[in-house]
């Protein structure tokens, strides 16, 4: 039995924080799926994590789909949540209700994410009018990445604060389910999250969330190279793949694997007929 919205927000109301975490593949879908953990978002940083771009921007429907599709296929119980890409809902009204659509009626997943604050809640009412659960995303919003000049921590100021106050307050009246908050000054998601009635899910934005997100591959420690503050590493993955694969390829040139326990063998009366072969 999937997790619905109701649950979530129960979650929230009852003080119990919420972890959310990326998934873009069925194997890794279900491990999630095991261990509990009640949302997860296909998020377009597939673009970097599984794709090998600079950023989410070359992300097409097609691939938010495809990917979702595999989550949805792994997991059984999480409420999966797709990723709208750069311009799948800016163009127009009618591109951003059919693509979003595309997510629940194709993928087969519970709600769809976009990033943006008071220009996007009138989407976002309508999208909900219309049984697409929304979740909302400001504070950093990947998709503006070279409008705002990089990944910057947000609403540094008491100025800055209130207008991202507002677009979350926004979302919220526009029926968004639930809001992201990215690199965000602790003080002031907590001031949010004391403000909303709907749950906020935290990345780089302190404590007092009601959720707290991250991309699975940092997660695991599958890019040392990338450290920001933020980020705490449950595994060190990286060096963990590389050694077995080392050890792999070392096994394979001297002729170590496969060794008799990892092959087949016909029985010992068909062997001998090989010879007649």
């Amino acid at each position: 039995m999937r997790t619905t919205i109701s649950q979530i927000l129960d979650l929230a109301r009852s003080g119990q924080k919420i972890p959310m975490l990326t998934a873009y593949d069925s194997a890794t879908a279900r491990l999630l799926d095991a261990a509990g953990i009640p949302l997860i978002l296909v998020g377009d940083s597939l673009g970097q994590v599984m794709l090998g771009y600079d950023s989410t921007l070359p992300v097409t429907m097609d691939d938010m789909i495809r990917h979702t599709s595999a989550v949805v296929r792994g997991a059984q119980n999480a409420f999966i949540v797709g990723d709208m890409p750069f311009m799948s809902y800016q163009i127009s009204e009618s591109d951003a209700l059919a693509n979003a659509g595309r997510f629940l009626k194709e993928a087969g997943c519970q709600g769809v994410k976009l990033e943006g604050g008071r220009q996007v809640a009138p989407l976002v009412e309508k999208l909900v009018g219309y049984g697409i659960p929304v979740m909302g995303h400001v504070g950093l919003t990947p998709q503006s990445i070279n409008q705002l000049g990089g990944p910057r921590l947000q609403a540094r100021t008491a100025a800055q604060a209130k207008v991202l106050l507002d677009d979350a307050l926004a979302l919220e009246r526009a029926g968004a389910f639930s809001v992201v908050l990215e690199l965000v000054p602790a003080q002031v998601s907590r001031m949010i999250s004391d403000r909303l009635e709907v749950p906020t899910i935290g990345i780089g934005a302190g404590p007092d969330c009601d959720g707290q997100v991250l991309v699975i591959s940092d997660l695991l420690g599958m890019n040392p190279a990338f450290h920001p503050k933020f980020l705490k590493r449950y595994a060190e993955l990286a060096e963990t793949i590389r050694s077995a694969a080392q050890t792999y390829a070392e096994e394979v040139k001297s002729g170590a694997f496969p060794d008799r326990e990892h092959s087949h063998w016909m029985s010992a009366e068909e062997e001998a007929l090989l010879s007649d072969l």
